[in-house]
């Protein structure tokens, strides 16, 4: 059986890989559990599904965990609760899907250790991608795509050699307002913005989508776990959300990934792989499905994408002022205090008065990530004050 931590368990992403496992009951322990704030449902998880470790970040909330998990699980509390869990927990297989860059830490200890990681936080590959990377290569570690974007590519390539690949086309549905102008941009609500045409995600991710941010943090991830350099990472409009992924090959033909619109199939595959396994969820049917539709992105609509490419190719410590900067964008956002069109206005004052450093230490990068959040928040502030 297959040990199974998971960071982040009560999140979407936890949550359907909780389910996933609930499929395939005979395969998989889960060995730990981690949330941020969500206690009650992480006490239930706990109860359901028998972890050595139960590990809550928000401290006040530890009594809560412990009364009422009793003595089924050890608790951890905070950060240092987390590392220390992934550190004495026996695992076999990490999935990284709490947000922001907290997590850190406990996944290059997982990764130091030789660890498979599942990695479904986009965070950490964004702001740490050569520290990421770098870590697993020196542990012996393998590092597994969650997004269905990226678990598309890593399908499409495997058994291939870089050397044959030509181009990687990341797909991005445009999300709700596709057809809007940058006025009427303007005028969008939270409500809106969490109307999700094609998939069902966390409130960050899904405004991340509507503003095309998401895509551009996608590419930036790619450019990392499959080692080819932005010029040869295309991203195109498909509306449907049935092509997840293409790799076009130095010889001019396509291999496309399809499937449902499900986040239950990579995360299966990521938790499954190498091999493939039955599940409930429903197959394509290619008779239902109609026309398939492409379009180039519009960067003048949608300028978090060139944003995130920007900084992606800056590289350094611009892409962790880049998250952090759109994560006060988009909290701003949910909180209706900051116009959805604001994000990006924000987040490019910020890079331009950051001062970069290499990105090579974990302190490089939690330190500039903590000032794109202080002055971020700073700038808002006075935006809001206006």
């Amino acid at each position: 059986m297959k040990r199974v931590a998971i960071l982040g368990s009560t999140g979407s992403i936890g949550r359907q890989t909780l389910e996933v496992i609930s499929w395939h009951r005979d395969k998989f322990k889960v060995a730990l559990l981690a949330a941020s704030s969500n206690v009650e449902l992480l006490a239930r998880q706990a109860e359901s599904f028998g972890p050595q470790k139960a590990v809550i970040l928000e401290e006040d909330k530890a009594p809560f965990l412990a009364s009422s998990v009793g003595d089924k699980a050890e608790i951890g509390v905070g950060l240092r609760g987390l590392e220390e869990a992934v550190a004495s927990v026996e695992m076999d297989l990490m999935v990284a899907a709490m947000v922001g860059i907290g997590s850190l830490p406990a996944v290059l200890a997982a990764l130091k250790a030789g660890k498979t990681v599942a990695l479904a936080n986009k965070e950490l590959l964004v702001t740490a991608g050569p520290l990421v990377t770098r870590t697993a290569r020196m542990g012996g570690a393998t590092l597994l795509p969650v997004d269905s974007e990226h678990s598309a590519i890593f399908q499409c390539l495997e058994g291939r050699n870089l050397q044959e690949v030509d181009r990687i086309i990341l797909t991005a549905s445009g999300g709700p307002f596709r057809h809007l102008s940058w006025e009427e941009m303007a005028r969008v609500t939270p409500e809106e913005a969490l109307r999700h045409p094609t998939w069902e995600m966390g409130p960050k991710v899904t405004v991340d989508s509507a503003t095309l941010m998401n895509k551009g943090l996608e590419v930036i991830e790619a450019r990392h776990l499959f080692d080819v350099p932005y010029e040869r990472i295309e991203v195109v409009i498909h509306p449907q959300s049935l092509v997840h992924g293409l790799v076009r090959f130095v010889d001019g033909s396509l291999l496309a990934h399809l499937g449902p619109a499900d986040m239950r199939l990579p995360i299966q595959y990521a938790l499954s792989w190498p091999e493939r396994w039955s599940s409930p969820v429903r197959p394509l049917d290619l008779t239902a499905v109609g026309m398939l539709e492409f379009y180039p992105p519009d960067l003048q609509r949608f300028p978090c994408l060139d944003l995130a490419l920007r900084a992606g190719r800056a590289g350094g410590t611009y892409p962790a002022v880049l998250t952090a900067a759109d994560e006060v964008g988009v909290e701003y956002f949910l909180k209706k205090l900051l116009p959805i069109t604001h994000i990006p206005l924000l987040v490019e004052r910020v890079l331009e008065e950051h001062q970069p450093l290499p990105g090579n230490t974990l302190d490089e990068i939690l330190a500039a990530y903590s000032w794109g959040k202080k002055r971020a928040e700073e700038i808002v502030q006075i935006l809001i004050r206006r």
